[in-house]
Formats: C-alpha cells, sequence, structure tokens
C-alpha cells in the first residue's frame, strides 16, 4: 500500500513541476520597451513589430517610398522603407521625425533604402508625440518629400 501511495504521489508531484515550467498555449510577453523608452531601440528586437499598424502616413518620393508604422503595444513609431524603382543609381534615405504637441521638432532617425526588398529604422516612443515621415536623396537628386504628422 505504501508502494501505490508513494507512486501516486511521485506522478502528482511531476505533473505539478510540468504545469509550473511549462507555459500555457496563447501565454503573451511583454513588449521589451514602452513610449520614450523606446527611443533609438529596434522594433524587432522589443518586439514591438508583432502588433503595428501602417499609417496613412506614406510618402513616395520617386519610387522610394517610407511607410509610418505604429506599435500601440510600445507606444513607438518607426519608419519602414522600400524600393519599387528600377533605377538603383540614387542613394535614399528614410526619416521618421518627432514632434512635440506644439510643433516642435525634437528628433529624427534614418535608414538607407535598400536596391531592393526593405529595412526599417529603430523607433522614436511616446503616444503624445507627433511623428512623419520623409524620403531624401544623397546630392539633393531629388527635392525632399515628407509625409503629414500623425
Amino acid at each position: 500500500m505504501n508502494r501505490k501511495l508513494s507512486s501516486r504521489i511521485s506522478v502528482v508531484a511531476t505533473a505539478a513541476v510540468a504545469g509550473v515550467l511549462i507555459p500555457l498555449a496563447g501565454t503573451s510577453y511583454a513588449a521589451g520597451c514602452n513610449s520614450t523608452g523606446c527611443d533609438n531601440k529596434g522594433p524587432m528586437t522589443m518586439d514591438c513589430s508583432d502588433q503595428y499598424t501602417t499609417t496613412a502616413r506614406t510618402v513616395n518620393n520617386n519610387g522610394r517610398i517610407a511607410e509610418l508604422r505604429w506599435s500601440s503595444t510600445c507606444d513607438a513609431a518607426w519608419v519602414r522603407v522600400h524600393n519599387e524603382s528600377s533605377n538603383p543609381i540614387y542613394n535614399a534615405y528614410g526619416y521618421i521625425e518627432k514632434y512635440s504637441s506644439s510643433g516642435t521638432f525634437i528628433k529624427s532617425l534614418s535608414v538607407r533604402v535598400p536596391e531592393s526588398g526593405s529595412d526599417w529604422s529603430n523607433m522614436l516612443g511616446g503616444a503624445s508625440y507627433n511623428y512623419r515621415v520623409c524620403i531624401s536623396f544623397v546630392g539633393n537628386e531629388y527635392p525632399l518629400k515628407c509625409s503629414t504628422k500623425f
């Protein structure tokens, strides 16, 4: 009888430990940063890119596209860039700019537009700020184009 009881206790103890060590399906994990704590941090690295919105703030400058992306999980924004032009000669950069609610420029980050595929900048954070994205070209072959603020 003691042997059966000992065996049952062992099975119950093992199940209890396994339940503690194995996370349940659907468990969500917190993002690595929030708001201004996300400034100059990568959206992928900080788990902010899983639930983002591509806002209506998109600009096309001669086939170079900049999209303003917003993560409500992290309260942060970044620019995603890609090249739809067949002319890869000109070097272009995408920018995200951060402004105070009164319109004062605070900070910007940039990323080079690749010849193919896409890339993105680090983030700027804070829900009480305004953001816009821009595309510029090295040597000013084309004029700077920017979106409206979000």
